[in-house]
């Protein structure tokens, strides 16, 4: 069995997890055994991160003091405002993300404590200060004014006040808590997968995260989500979508937000998406992007059976409520960071090395011919 090779790990069960499922007999995403889509409808965001962190939901206590610990750390130290400032104003805001938790790494008085209380508080930290270090790069490089955290605030609507200097019509709110909840957690997915493999070396939860962030960055991952508001973009609108597409499929282009490693049949979390995102449109009075997204996806449907995943309905929803497009898999980090966290402390609850081995393919054995002689 060890000359197998599996490409991507592809159908390997490499350890186990009890932080989310995609159940087949539901056809949902779930964490902790809860629907992902039952979350979106009852929860706010607030409390999903609660449930994937704790292992259950909240009790109202349990809840206020949970927000009052998340709104509490969401200030960065002076430093840390500073460097964000001298930060490239092209800079991509994932490497800004990337920076921002590994200088919060150096300053954090428990990085080399990771006792599952401390990995805890330190995971509630980065939760917490992440958005704020975000949104400040948002406005500097804009030349804008800096605006501080409000504890008055929840989450999502603390995270536009801090871009936008005000809060949205509470839809609004709503549709950015929904895809929160639906980018927390997915299993072992890539960047997931890498903060468990830094984490198996006992290295620390700030090392994880920034590891996994760079992992979220690719096309391939979390930047999926920027390359369909591109495709998007490119299609301009949707008397053209249908020949772009066609366009596309016959270069055997890869066509951003369609397919997923464990969804063979559609991405369960798409359809709530979908209905938040003709929510935005119809209050932004902005169908444009809708009409495009059902060509493309019923085109795709048709001729390659390949379904949307979550990147497809959330890109053109944070283009409506105002975003850059290259923040939108940094605000996918704000929210999976709960993910990382939950897989960083499980990884260290039942430790080992991960370890994989390679085939080799490479030359046979060699002998080294002296310098003059070669």
């Amino acid at each position: 069995m060890s000359n197998v090779i599996k490409k991507g790990l592809l159908g390997i069960v490499v350890d186990e997890t009890e932080i989310s499922k995609v159940m087949p007999e539901i056809n949902s995403l779930t964490y902790r055994g809860y629907s992902a889509q039952d979350l979106c409808a009852a929860c706010k965001f607030e409390e999903v991160a609660y449930l994937i962190l704790n292992k259950d939901l909240p009790n109202s206590i349990q809840l206020k003091k949970f927000e009052k610990e998340e709104r509490d750390n969401r200030g960065l130290t002076k430093n840390l405002y500073e460097i964000i400032k001298h930060m490239p104003k092209k800079s991509h805001p994932m490497d800004v993300a990337r920076t921002a938790v590994s200088v919060m790494g150096l300053e954090d008085k428990e990085t080399s404590n990771s006792s599952p209380e401390a990995n805890l508080r330190k995971a509630i930290r980065i939760f917490s200060k992440t958005p704020t270090a975000l949104a400040a790069f948002y406005r500097i490089r804009k030349g804008q004014k800096l605006i501080k955290p409000n504890k008055n605030l929840s989450f999502s609507e603390n995270f536009f006040y801090m871009c936008f200097g005000k809060v949205p019509q509470k839809e609004i709110v709503k549709a950015f808590d929904v895809s929160l909840i639906l980018y927390a957690e997915h299993s072992f997915n890539v960047s997931t997968f890498t903060a468990r493999t830094i984490t198996s070396s006992l290295s620390d939860i700030h090392g994880a995260i920034t590891g996994a962030i760079a992992s979220l960055k690719g096309p391939l991952h979390g930047g999926a989500n920027e390359e369909v508001m591109h495709m998007m973009k490119k299609i301009k609108k949707p008397e053209n979508a249908l020949k772009w597409i066609k366009n596309a499929l016959s270069k055997k282009q890869v066509v951003m937000g369609f397919g997923h490693r464990v969804y063979k049949s559609g991405d369960s979390r798409v359809p709530t998406m979908r209905e938040y995102f003709a929510k935005v449109a119809k209050i932004k009075k902005n169908k444009n992007y809708e009409k495009i997204y059902d060509i493309i996806e019923k085109t795709m449907i048709k001729e390659k059976n390949i379904y949307p995943n979550i990147d497809f309905p959330t890109g053109p929803t944070y283009h409506l409520m105002g975003f850059d497009t290259d923040f939108f898999t940094p605000i996918f980090v704000t929210s999976r960071i709960i993910g990382w966290s939950a897989h960083i402390m499980e990884q260290h609850a039942a430790n080992k090395l991960i370890r994989p081995l390679a085939k080799y393919k490479g030359n046979k054995y060699r002998q080294v011919i002296q310098l003059n002689q070669r």
